[in-house]
């Protein structure tokens, strides 16, 4: 009887790599991933390397430089204050990806575990998550963003709490969805007729068949989280001074005389927050599509 299990074991998980190899292949061949995978490794390389890539002092202030034009000693040219272009964008990169994991994280935390409990439960608990999160959505997220900041101390951690709480309520009515779903399935509730205990189903039955709309979700939040934060910094409720962010040095260069005259100082943060967000959109529009079972 143990040799019959463990063929099946074997079967079973020899059918797993198989799907998983077609699935890595699908996307390996989608363009669009390798875009959005080539995008967010310099992404990852910009943040990790910064002390060798900059160069220069990112906030080190040298007013008799003020708005030079890109060159070989300054790449991407100064702002109005002498400040290096290019070592604040490398720095910046820091802000943002740190801004897209740790928001990211908060609000994978709290809407995987209330939409998996509101789903599978169901009832008076289900009804009080689902208005928490209509409530939440009701408002324009970039207003509510702004009235959260704004009632605190503007600052980096701040802004890691905020865009991850006000993202949580997508994420946990995307997890409900297909929590109805999986719920219904006979071997949920052939786990149940054992009296196998709900959490246990939860943790080993029903989340697994979740991670993959969860994963293209978390994926495509982090394009929002890195366009929040740097739209609260252009509007000076995100990262302080003299801290690097993208959406603050577009800020510092936004006069009409300084984008006529020296225009690459909002130019250059601008094609890096457009580049990510796209970088981002591709990869999870590219894992959505390799994880489609209808299309596999």
């Amino acid at each position: 009887m143990r040799s019959v299990h463990a063929r099946a074991r074997l079967r079973a998980r020899g059918g797993e790599w198989v799907v998983s190899a077609e699935v890595w292949a699908r996307l390996w061949r989608d363009t669009r991933a390798r875009i959005g995978l080539i995008v967010v490794a310099m992404l990852l390389l910009l943040a990790i390397l910064a002390p060798l890539l900059a160069r220069h002092d990112p906030i080190r202030v040298d007013l008799l430089r003020q708005l030079q034009p890109p060159s070989a000693e300054h790449w991407m040219g100064t702002d109005v204050q002498g400040r290096d272009v290019w070592a604040r964008l490398v720095y910046g990169a820091r802000i943002s990806l740190a801004v897209g994991l740790i928001s990211q994280s908060i609000a994978l935390a709290i809407g995987l575990t209330l939409g998996l409990i509101a789903g599978y439960f169901g009832r008076w608990i289900d009804d009080l998550v689902m208005r928490l999160a209509d409530v939440t959505l009701a408002f324009p997220t970039l207003l509510l963003l702004i009235a959260m900041v704004a009632a605190l101390q503007p600052s980096l951690m701040v802004v890691f709490v905020t865009v991850g709480i006000v993202g949580w309520a997508g994420m946990a009515r995307l997890v409900r969805g297909q929590v109805l779903v999986v719920r219904q399935l006979e071997y949920v509730h052939a786990a149940r007729a054992l009296g196998t205990p709900d959490f246990r189903i939860i943790a080993r039955h029903v989340l697994p068949n979740v991670i993959a709309p969860v994963v293209i979700a978390t994926t495509l939040g982090m394009a929002g989280a890195i366009m929040a934060e740097a739209a609260l910094s252009f509007l000076g409720l995100g990262v302080q001074p003299p801290t690097p962010s993208w959406g603050a040095m577009i800020a510092d260069g936004r006069d009409l005389s300084q984008l006529r005259s020296s225009p690459w100082t909002s130019l250059f943060p601008g094609l890096a927050i457009g580049v990510t967000v796209l970088g981002f959109n591709l990869l999870g529009d590219a894992l959505r599509d390799a994880l489609d079972p209808r299309t596999v």
